[in-house]
């Protein structure tokens, strides 16, 4: 849906985003075909280090369900009624690890809930409510095994046409994070972002600024910058389309002296 709050997991996406999606140090390859029926198949390759991951999945859609299937299984309902999604996980061969989750959005609230499909289940709750100005939220997880919340977050978010400045209380009120991505032109998708986080536990603090700039349409550069002198720029190119080649760097200014980290990663779509 394109109005209302959004879910909980929306309230600080935007500078996130633009922090840290798309950077790695990794090498990684992926390649998605499609079969004659409408199977889109994606075959993913990662080299960490000297260590090779590899997997294979499968997406078939179908009407308003989508199921993909890995090591594990999803199974998407989109909108069985206006503004619900339901989604079905397992993975295979573990019983235990089914889960059941519903997402309802409306104009002015969003609801995402879960609940594992075992005799004592982990439950999930996150609301927000709000409009497309002011969101404010909570996200909750409760081990109905052990009668104690494992998770106990809280958020609120604000926008206002080309800014978006978010607050988040997370781990048990030990963490809290605060977020600002403001966009400067819309034309080259040039925009700045910043997140403050804070820890009580450890009076710790982390200071990350980033910025995007769009050289073209088809190329994006990005850099951040941390309080702990790390450093990190990409470079990605679309070359045909939904097809991506990025280029991501890392050094420590502090210790420059040392190797800068380098990834690479390819997506290859018909």
């Amino acid at each position: 849906m394109g109005k209302g709050p959004g879910l909980y997991t929306d309230i600080g996406k935007k500078a996130r985003d633009l922090l840290y999606k798309d950077y790695q140090a990794d090498h990684k390859f992926t390649l998605t075909t499609y079969t004659s029926n409408g199977v889109a198949i994606t075959s993913t390759g990662t080299k960490k280090g000297e260590l090779l991951l590899a997997d294979i999945s499968t997406e078939l859609k179908n009407k308003n369900i989508t199921t993909n299937v890995k090591l594990f299984a999803t199974v998407t309902v989109d909108e069985p009624a206006p503004g619900l999604k339901t989604i079905f996980s397992f993975i295979a061969p573990d019983q235990r690890s089914g889960k059941v989750e519903l997402q309802y959005q409306h104009e002015y609230a969003g609801i995402s809930t879960s609940i594992g499909l075992t005799a004592n289940p982990l439950v999930n709750f996150s609301g927000v409510v709000g409009n497309n100005s002011v969101t404010v939220g909570t996200d909750l997880s409760f081990d109905t095994a052990s009668g104690n919340f494992t998770k106990l977050n809280a958020g609120l978010n604000f926008t206002h046409s080309d800014l978006i400045a978010s607050l988040t209380l997370n781990d048990k009120g030990d963490t809290l994070n605060a977020s600002y991505y403001h966009i400067v032109s819309p034309l080259t998708n040039t925009a700045v972002g910043a997140e403050l986080s804070h820890s009580f536990s450890s009076n710790e603090n982390t200071l990350t600024i980033g910025t995007q700039h769009a050289l073209d349409p088809l190329t994006t550069v990005k850099a951040r910058l941390n309080n702990y002198g790390r450093a990190s720029a990409l470079i990605q190119h679309e070359w045909r389309p939904k097809s991506l080649i990025t280029i991501s760097g890392e050094v420590d200014t502090g210790a420059i002296e040392k190797s800068a980290k380098v990834g690479l990663a390819l997506a290859l779509k018909p």
